[in-house]
């Protein structure tokens, strides 16, 4: 028996500390919050068209032959015979658009925005490769789009100074759909001098203002390819040694059913007009299950998840209830209509994020001021407001602008005064415990000597 005792406290010990501390979705949104980034990536580029007139000669044969039939002047309205001409414009483009031999030069921007995540305490983000592609399809596309309307917004607008016209809504649809056809059959967009500039977006504290940013710029380390390929990219930035950061799982796939934890920066959030700028930086937190294990169509697992997301999302940490990162939301799934389908929303697993950290040599690690911020959390999270409170600051020393430290030093201080701190008033109580025993002894004693 005496040899099984401490063998059994040796093993209960052991079964204790590898028991992995689960943390609520408030605890969990605390500790990884502040190491959530958004990315933002700024395409430039121009856009060259062949600048174009309207051919007179066939624009006035078509008033001739409305005038003809309209001899008293009385049976068209002036709108109904500005009709008659958008109509003849949009069914016979070629005919009253004539290209000149001068271009438009175009000059667009375009912001993609996604979600990151640091990895490690020197400024290593882990994202989706997608987020930063140039090559991307959609982002030609997008910028094609932005001239056309400019440059089409533009016509529309001389040609009412020179008819002296006032077009209605659906005078200018009808001119969008006949410029529509003369720029894709005729008069074709080109793109040139198409530029990338990569940045970290990040929450900055100072002096308790808690909703200033930072913006970095990032040089792309490795990157795979966007689905189907390996939609991973890792990126870094310069200038901190001690940014917060977020735990990798060990990277064994989570089971059907785990709960899970996505953070990220959905687009009809950050781009809502009703919602202020300076919140824009505070990432969105949603929750759900592992809905299935599937695999991509090139072989390697995809977790599928019903927590919501949406564009701007992509990139974002997907955590299990330890706060660990088991994933990076990547894609969805589309309705027929061509809008994303709720719930139905996938990530790829941290261990296709492993092959891109060991390919680039890094070292994911967690910074010393996210342990000293996270021992913090656990004190404050059990009342021990003293002990939170000198965690904080040894955090803050290491980073003085970690997000939301400010709010949580303030907190304790505010805490300790209203004598909230539990420590503090265990100590109290056993003063008054050992004030009384010794006032009771006292009486005793001297109660004894009068005897």
């Amino acid at each position: 028996m005496k040899r099984f005792l401490p063998g059994f406290l040796l093993s209960t010990c052991i079964c204790i500390n590898a028991t992995a501390q689960h943390y609520s979705a408030v605890e969990n949104y605390a500790l990884n919050r502040p190491g959530v980034v958004m990315i933002k990536t700024v395409f430039s580029a121009n856009v060259y068209v062949k600048d174009m007139h309207v051919a007179n000669r066939e624009f006035n044969k078509l008033l001739d032959s409305i005038q003809r039939v309209d001899t008293s002047g009385a049976a068209f309205t002036s709108e109904q015979k500005l009709d008659i001409v958008l109509r003849e414009m949009n069914n016979h483009p070629s005919k009253f658009f004539k290209p000149t031999l001068d271009y438009i030069k175009q000059p667009e921007e375009i912001t993609a925005t996604g979600t990151g995540f640091f990895i490690t305490g020197d400024g290593y983000v882990a994202t989706n490769c997608h987020l930063i592609e140039s090559n991307n399809t959609f982002i030609r596309r997008q910028f094609i789009l932005t001239a056309f309307q400019q440059i089409t917004d533009a016509n529309i607008q001389a040609l009412e100074n020179s008819w002296a016209a006032k077009f209605s809504e659906q005078q200018r649809s009808s001119l969008y759909n006949t410029f529509a056809s003369v720029y894709s059959r005729l008069f074709a967009m080109e793109l040139f001098d198409l530029k990338k500039n990569v940045f970290i977006v990040y929450r900055s504290d100072n002096n308790g203002r808690n909703d200033s940013t930072v913006r970095r710029p990032a040089t792309v380390i490795v990157k795979g390819s966007p689905m189907p390929g390996k939609d991973v990219a890792i990126l870094k930035i310069e200038g901190d040694t001690s940014l917060p950061t977020l735990k990798i799982d060990g990277g064994e796939l989570p089971k059907v059913g785990e709960q899970l934890l996505v953070y990220g920066y959905p687009g009809p959030v950050t781009n809502n007009d009703f919602v202020s700028v300076e919140s824009a930086i505070e990432p969105t937190l949603t929750t759900g299950i592992v809905s299935a294990i599937k695999k991509s169509v090139n072989g390697w697992p995809v977790i599928q998840m019903d927590a919501n997301i949406n564009h701007g999302s992509s990139g974002g940490p997907v955590c299990n209830e330890e706060g660990d990162v088991v994933g990076l939301t990547t894609f969805g799934s589309l309705e027929n209509s061509g809008a994303l389908a709720a719930g139905l929303n996938f990530s790829i697993p941290v261990s296709i994020l492993n092959e891109f950290i060991d390919s680039a040599g890094i070292q994911p690690n967690i910074s010393k001021a996210t342990k000293l911020f996270s021992e913090a959390l656990g004190y404050f999270g059990k009342q021990y407001y003293r002990k939170a409170l000198n965690s904080f600051e040894e955090a803050k020393k290491l980073n003085p602008h970690y997000p939301t430290i400010d709010n949580y030093i303030a907190d304790c201080n505010k805490r300790i005064e209203k004598n909230e701190d539990v420590e503090s008033r265990k100590a109290k109580s056993i003063l008054i415990s050992i004030g009384i025993f010794c006032f009771l002894l006292i009486i005793f004693i001297s109660f004894r000597k009068k005897k």
